[in-house]
């Protein structure tokens, strides 16, 4: 349920557009001019505005929207007008009003649409911002010599509407050069709309990607919008898209040229308005000549492509890196501080991180776990082996499967570098000479 203000001098409209929002099932306050709806908006908090163009007072609908924006611009407004007042609708669009109907309104079924579409971007802008707030700018780089080319590339072509391919190997961060590029451009203040092509059946992704009507397919009782919709004004992130299978790479070519497209079930054909950015860990070339993607698709979305480097390429990224994912994790787990020991941290530097940055998280947070004073030590470092690599376990590279064997094995390795001395055991492990013997009696380690 929204809370909706509607404003509107004619009391027949008025009452028509507050009966209809009602009976969807929203929180209706009525006025009847400018001047009143904007001491509602001052005491009140609402969702969506629908608001007449021109009445009469010291506030039109022109004026309420321009503080509306200034003072409250999470609100929505829809702006009603009368036939021969399209432009000056069009002018309210400008200004930031998601939406104009003309009067008469065709049916109630057409402001319960359009309504609702004014709430679901208020939502996924909502989402967005707390994202934000919660994360904070994920920075790209800490200054490795490897990535001020990419990050100088990212910049300049953010300032431009062409369409961004991004490439590099799982984990090196294409979702963030993504939203970078999206923090950077003219359409920040847009929705950021990001969909995995790997992460959904071919059915789920093409009603992902488009949307769908009432009836479209077994299970859709409503009409819904899609991504690509979403996205409008903002920028479209497809990520993994070496994973869409033809039929649906011949669609999204289509609404790449044409900027346009229909909802699954659908006739009316829909134009979008969202900046495009790609990615992809796989080698498109390559499948161009195998004939599993589309190279008409791929020159589309290779405008502008940038390579991500991995981690093994970027060094002197790794040690900030590290210390900023263990901020995340020890918030995470409600501890104060997580560190590195001297050691650890040089193990993590001559690691090859074939998982990158995700295999890089996912180790600390294991670590993390490990370490009970809140210090991580070689010993908690379970490191994938190289490909190539012996089975057999090296230091720091622990072939554990469960949590209890990584705790098992971090503790009968720090005894084998000590040599068997319990008291320097504990001291590596980061826990109580107590705690180690209670762990040792536990795992029957003698």
């Amino acid at each position: 349920m929204a809370r909706i203000l509607v404003v509107d001098d004619e009391e027949g409209v008025r009452t028509f557009v507050a009966e209809t929002l009602e009976l969807a099932g929203h929180a209706v306050t009525s006025a009847s001019d400018g001047d009143q709806a904007a001491r509602l908006l001052d005491r009140h908090g609402f969702d969506l505005v629908v608001s007449d163009l021109r009445m009469p007072g010291k506030l039109d609908g022109m004026g309420l929207l321009g503080k509306i924006r200034e003072e409250q611009p999470d609100v929505e407004v829809i702006m009603l007008t009368a036939h021969g007042s399209v432009d000056s609708a069009v002018a309210a669009m400008k200004m930031g009003a998601f939406e104009y109907l003309q009067k008469p309104i065709g049916s109630p079924a057409e402001l319960r649409v359009v309504a609702a579409r004014a709430l679901e971007r208020r939502a996924l802008l909502a989402v967005k911002a707390q994202a934000e707030r919660a994360s904070g700018e994920e920075p790209l780089t800490w200054g490795a010599p490897a990535m001020t080319p990419v990050v100088d590339a990212l910049r300049k072509v953010a300032a431009t509407p062409a369409t961004v391919l991004l490439l590099g190997e799982s984990g090196t961060g294409k979702e963030v050069a993504a939203r970078a590029v999206h923090r950077w451009s003219e359409r920040a203040e847009g929705p950021f709309v990001a969909v995995n092509c790997a992460a959904l059946t071919e059915t789920l992704l093409e009603s992902e990607l488009f949307g769908h009507e009432k009836g479209a397919f077994t299970g859709a009782s409503a009409q819904r919008r899609g991504r690509i919709e979403l996205a409008q004004g903002g920028t479209f992130f497809l990520d993994e898209v070496a994973e869409l299978k033809p039929e649906l790479q011949a669609k999204l070519l289509r609404v790449l040229q044409e900027r346009r497209f229909e909802r699954l079930g659908g006739t009316r054909t829909l134009e979008t308005d969202a900046r495009w950015v790609a990615a992809t860990n796989r080698d498109l070339r390559a499948m161009i000549a195998a004939g599993s993607f589309r190279e008409d698709l791929y020159h589309r979305l290779a405008v502008f492509p940038v390579r991500m480097p991995p981690l093994r390429e970027r060094r002197e990224d790794v040690a900030a890196l590290a210390q900023h994912l263990l901020g995340r994790i020890a918030s995470e787990l409600g501890r104060s501080r997580i560190e590195l020991s001297a050691a650890a941290s040089e193990r993590l530097l001559r690691a090859e991180w074939p998982g990158n940055v995700r295999e890089m998280r996912n180790v600390l947070e294991r670590a993390a776990i490990l370490a009970d004073h809140g210090k991580i030590e070689p010993a908690h470092l379970w490191l994938e082996p190289s490909p190539g690599a012996t089975h057999d376990a090296a230091p720091g590279r622990l072939p554990a499967s469960s949590l209890a064997d990584l705790e098992r094995l971090a503790i009968e390795q720090a005894l084998a570098d000590t040599g068997g001395n319990r008291k320097e055991a504990a001291e590596r492990l980061g826990i109580g000479l107590r705690t180690l013997y209670e762990k040792l009696r536990r795992y029957n380690i003698h």
